[in-house]
């Protein structure tokens, strides 16, 4: 590893050991050869206008009817001031964990930014976690500071108080955007200089620790480096999206989400395009962001595009030219209900906080129905066997993955799990065909062992989604005496439909017809929500627990 510039040395001092990191596909690839010393905000903003595209539009976003926009010189100098008032009033040193706390806007966004050019380790968090949930993330940290937004303080004060339960002690600087206070993020920016010397830091300085966003309910936080910031940019975004100078990209993942993190921020910076920053939205803002601004590229995750589908014919979108899709797995009946309604066809993608962003997709124009894609250039990938052996071609198995990006925990015993024999486990079960293309299954854990016939759950949803009735499911299996496990299904229909046993028999009839007649559910349950994550992932284990 290259010498440091943290002087605050805690990230690198807890990575795991180098014996359990997976191999790093580095040499040899020219998208990631990067020098030994850089800063990834500094090569995301500052280098633009070094380019001489200082006056091209980074950031649009509205307030109230009105819409704004940030060229890339003035984000850097808003990135400038911040970082002045992260290391001269905060007294924050290189390598210090600073938390950020906000939605979608052009301060949290600038807060990243800034506090990498300042040799910060960042530890983005969702805007809807609680005080018992920011705790955990402090303590596994260390984190010594927060930048939030001030319409999302009251968490953050429950950490501050000596007698609440979720009292942080590590916590020494707090300070409030979107805050008119004259000791607030905003007010001491603006007087500050609009130039910064940014930290010399290594390539391989942590520059990010992104929690994962709770499918499994104990969340692990991922270490990445100012190197893997610009993978994810110089691979995925480079390869597949082909994101260009000319692009405005929208959406809704969380800039805490290394989906959004990548999507709606690095991705376009790092060409010189734009992104289009909206803190919560509907499926029809989005709809009408994508009209009004002239976005190019979407960013959400299937449930949204489903939703959007029977709305796009109300809006104007000529401009929308690729959609994206990641988060959780993408049903084949939302891929093709989505092309119907809007003739885009949707760019799927898997990747995960570990790996910082996607690793399997394919453009629109390779795509094979029924599977997610090739491994993204830059990554390898096999399916295996328990004991780790590949598995002939179409033999569902473990997906094993390498690449220029890979897991490293924070003191975390899951790491030995996820890193094997140098690779990578994600945790899902796929199938290869001789292409290379990847078919995804189910998380591992999501394979449903009935009467000693293995089921997807996913593949069960996907059968129930093509039923004119129902709007979202969730498959699990559930304990049964007789046949080890059986499938439930959990259903929210669509108005107009009437959860009773005739609809629950026509489901059951709907899936047999669709897929293998073993495979239907022979529990449905109707329910008016199903439990997601902020991010809109589908939470089986929490449906697994009603059982």
């Amino acid at each position: 590893m290259e010498k440091s510039g943290h002087t605050d040395t805690f990230a690198r001092d807890h990575l795991p050991p180098l014996s359990e990191w997976p191999e790093l596909l580095l040499n040899g690839n020219p998208d990631v050869a990067y020098p030994a010393r850089l800063n990834c905000a500094v090569e995301l903003v500052d280098a633009l206008v070094e380019q001489g595209k200082g006056e091209r539009i980074a950031l649009y976003w509205r307030e109230g009817t009105e819409q704004k926009s940030m060229t890339y010189r003035r984000l850097m100098q808003l990135t400038n001031q911040i970082a002045h008032v992260l290391v001269e009033d905060m007294e924050l040193e290189p390598g210090n964990r600073i938390l950020l706390r906000g939605p979608n806007n052009v301060m949290m966004a600038a807060s990243w930014l800034a506090a990498v050019k300042a040799g910060l380790v960042t530890v983005p968090t969702m805007p809807l976690l609680r005080a018992t949930e920011l705790k955990a993330v402090i303590d596994k940290g260390q984190v010594s500071a927060v930048l939030c937004d001030r319409r999302l303080s009251a968490e953050v004060e429950f950490c501050l108080k000596a007698d609440h339960p979720s009292y942080c002690p590590t916590l020494a600087h707090v300070r409030y955007f979107h805050d008119e206070d004259s000791e607030s993020l905003d007010s001491l920016a603006r007087k500050k200089p609009v130039d910064f010397q940014a930290c010399d830091t290594a390539i391989d300085d942590v520059c990010l620790i992104a929690f994962t966003s709770g499918t499994t309910g104990r969340p692990k936080g991922c270490m990445q480096f100012h190197r893997d910031v610009l993978a994810m940019c110089d691979t995925f975004s480079k390869h597949v999206l082909r994101t260009t100078p000319e692009d405005i990209v929208c959406g809704t993942p969380p800039l805490a989400f290394t989906f959004g993190l990548g999507g709606l921020l690095c991705f376009p910076l790092r060409v010189g395009g734009a992104t289009i920053l909206t803190e919560k939205v509907t499926p029809d803002e989005l709809l009408a962001t994508v009209q009004d601004f002239g976005a190019t590229m979407v960013f959400t995750a299937p449930t949204f595009y489903r939703k959007m589908a029977a709305l796009v014919s109300h809006y104007k979108l000529s401009s929308m030219k690729k959609t994206v899709s990641a988060g959780e797995a993408l049903p084949d009946a939302t891929r093709q209900l989505w092309r119907q309604a809007s003739g885009i066809e949707m760019i799927d993608g898997i990747g995960g906080t570990e790996m910082i962003h996607v690793y399997v997709s394919s453009r629109p124009e390779e795509v094979r129905r029924g599977a997610i894609g090739t491994v993204v250039p830059g990554y390898i990938a096999q399916v295996v066997d328990e004991n780790l052996k590949p598995v002939p071609y179409g033999t569902v198995g473990r997906l094993a993955v390498k690449g220029p990006t890979g897991c490293r925990y924070l003191d975390d015993e899951r790491q030995r799990v996820f890193v094997q024999d140098g690779w990578n486990f994600p945790g899902d079960t796929f199938a290869m065909d001789e292409d290379g293309y990847l078919y995804y299954q189910a998380r591992n854990d999501d394979m449903i062992v009935s009467a000693g016939y293995n089921i997807a759950g996913p593949e069960v949803e996907d059968a129930l989604l093509t039923h004119k009735a129902v709007a979202e499911c969730g498959v699990v299996g559930v304990p049964d005496e007789n046949r080890g496990n059986i499938v439930k299904a959990y259903v929210v229909l669509k108005p107009g439909f009437e959860g009773d046993d005739a609809l629950v028999k026509a489901l059951q009839e709907h899936v047999k017809a669709a897929i293998a007649p073993y495979k239907y559910p022979r529990a449905v349950e109707f329910v008016t929500t199903l439990p997601r994550t902020e991010t809109g992932k589908l939470q089986r284990f929490v449906l697994r627990k009603k059982h």
